[in-house]
């Protein structure tokens, strides 16, 4: 009877794998949840509110005329004149500004990508116009380049040609033009890294071989090295189009989106600040955010490509 007594135990029952498995997973997503939960708070929770203001008769200069609108803000976002020409602002502005940033990207990491004393130096000097904010960047153009009479440009071309040098009001001249030039001039260092780090990624036993049987220099950058950057070059294209499809910053300070410079983003500020129709502004701000959201897409479909490549290598 007392060995009994004393008899150690049962042991409780062992748990399943799948339980522990469960248990794992949740131990390392616990930490996870009080920025899940943040972010669920400040993104989500103001888009949902936007997507049911969008749906929504509601300007604040007829608050009488306030209720459920359907779809007819959308209607007006692709049929109202102002706004269809804002859509195509936006286009023609993301389309300029990527294709020559990238371009120009392009070029300098070809350069960068040799060996020349000094290259750390002209690097960070290169890198440097995207590090300053937009706004100032902006300014910088608006001011200390494109005005006509203390501008840098005009005083460029006043030392050139004399006192009878043509003096060009650039952004009332070529509004569209000078906002493109100050976005470029910000984007393409962002695109220069993207390349250079593709370029520093290319197989050099591949490139050496290639020299050794004879290949020209633009043969190697057509065959070998144009084939390896295709995915960067994407890459850049589809980030830069996400935020410069967003840009309000050049639009506002450069132009103050006039002569015909006025781009979605901006628009949405003027239907929203000084219209006060409400609605229509959330219905054009879910149209930004649902073709900045398909081109993320094509995005992270496109550094998942990268990642796998990396790994198979």
């Amino acid at each position: 009877m007392r060995e009994a007594a004393h008899a150690a135990p049962t042991p409780p029952p062992a748990r399943p794998p799948a339980t522990l498995a469960a248990a794992a997973r949740w131990a390392r997503r616990a930490p996870l949840l009080p920025a899940l939960v943040f972010t669920i708070v400040v993104t989500q929770l103001p888009f949902v509110a936007t997507l049911v203001i969008s749906l929504m008769r509601w300007n604040s200069l007829d608050p009488a005329n306030r209720g459920f609108a359907g779809v007819d803000n959308y209607t007006a976002v692709f049929t109202d004149p102002d706004l269809r020409a804002a859509i195509g602002t936006t286009v023609v502005l993301t389309a300029t500004v990527v294709l020559v940033s990238l371009a120009l990207g392009l070029v300098l990491a070809l350069l960068l990508d040799r060996r020349f004393p000094g290259r750390g130096l002209v690097r960070t000097m290169l890198i440097a116009p995207f590090l300053v904010v937009p706004v100032a960047a902006a300014l910088l153009w608006k001011h200390a380049l494109y005005n006509p009479e203390y501008g840098l440009l005009n005083g460029v071309l006043t030392w050139l040609f004399g006192a009878d040098a043509p003096q060009p009001e650039w952004i009332g001249g070529m509004p569209l033009v000078a906002v493109e030039v100050a976005l470029v001039w910000q984007w393409t260092p962002f695109m220069m890294l993207i390349l250079l780090a593709g370029l520093q990624s290319r197989p050099q036993d591949a490139v050496e071989a290639a020299r050794i049987d004879g290949a020209t220099p633009w043969q190697v950058f057509r065959h070998l090295t144009l084939p390896h950057l295709r995915p960067y070059l994407e890459l850049g294209a589809l980030l830069g189009s996400i935020y410069i499809v967003q840009n309000f910053d050049a639009v506002f300070t450069i132009t103050s989106g006039g002569l015909g410079t006025a781009n979605l983003p901006y628009t949405i500020y003027q239907t929203f600040y000084q219209a006060h129709d409400y609605g229509q502004a959330s219905a054009a701000g879910v149209v930004v955010v649902v073709g900045s959201i398909v081109i993320a897409t094509f995005a992270l479909r496109v550094v998942s490509s990268l990642l796998r490549e990396e790994v198979r290598a």
